[in-house]
């Protein structure tokens, strides 16, 4: 499915299990516009609501992943204080929220530039598998303007507060082996094997329990949310996979020397 938004376009493809939704927007190395932003929003809304995916992939066309959101816009999107608050907290903040309250694993899918808007995207994924070629930053100093809370989030969360300073602070460009240094990606492959490690990676992630990973996610997210202790019922939450068909499967394949068909329960 094709979702035309003016000069750029979110994409989102579904096949059996797995989703990929490509950022695109020819001749801008995939800048993200504000309608954008929207259509991101949106498709994960969708696909967070599809309990037949598996997974879901991020990437963008042309090479490159994305070069952050469209500067052209900003003398109307933010030519105000009160817009500029509107377009970070009200565009951009809802769809980066989509992306890591994906019900699934996403996986982004990193090969040219990925700075800015690109970079705070691919920190609110699951994993994030890169070429080597691959280019990260944040060189919004230069702009005259700070990383708003909600999409420094990602990045604090990954990287924590001095790499996140140093990377905001510098406003450098850097190679995919500095990222994976600093914590900022999952895997580092040659361009070449991209593609191949994504398959690999994906058939990995369909290959479990989905609710595991679901249940995964939540607890993650809820641990790493703050000091709070768990509730009765979120300790119940965790544990209600017990008497799920999932669970038994899993089991019962694994004593059997089988290979576990899971349907999600």
């Amino acid at each position: 499915m094709a979702v035309n938004t003016g000069a750029g376009r979110v994409r989102v493809r579904t096949e059996g299990a797995v989703a990929t939704v490509t950022l695109d927007h020819p001749g801008r190395l995939n800048a993200i516009t504000v309608a954008m932003w929207g259509e991101l929003a949106d498709a994960f809304g969708r696909l967070s609501a599809d309990r037949d995916l598996r997974c879901v992939i991020v990437r963008g066309a042309g090479g490159h992943f994305a070069a952050g959101a469209d500067i052209r816009e900003f003398p109307q999107a933010r030519a105000d204080a009160d817009r500029v608050m509107a377009y970070h907290r009200h565009t951009i903040a809802p769809a980066l929220r989509a992306v890591a309250e994906c019900l699934h694993p996403v996986v982004a899918a990193i090969e040219g530039v990925c700075v800015g808007g690109g970079l705070e995207i691919a920190s609110r994924c699951d994993l994030r598998l890169a070429a080597r070629g691959a280019r990260f930053g944040a060189p919004i100093n230069r702009l005259g303007f700070p990383m708003a809370p909600d999409e420094m989030r990602g990045l604090l969360e990954l990287a924590g507060r001095a790499v996140t300073l140093e990377i905001l602070l510098e406003g450098r460009v850097f190679d995919a082996d500095e990222a994976w240094a600093k914590g900022l990606l999952t895997r580092v492959v040659a361009a070449e094997a991209l593609e191949s490690e994504l398959l690999a990676t994906v058939a990995r992630l369909c290959a479990g329990a989905p609710r595991a990973a679901r249940l995964n996610k939540w607890t993650a997210a809820r641990l790493c949310g703050g000091a709070a202790p768990l509730s009765d019922a979120e300790w119940r939450a965790c544990f209600a996979y017990a008497d799920g068909p999932d669970h038994r499967q899993g089991v019962q394949a694994f004593l059997q020397g089988d290979d576990p068909v899971f349907t999600g329960e």
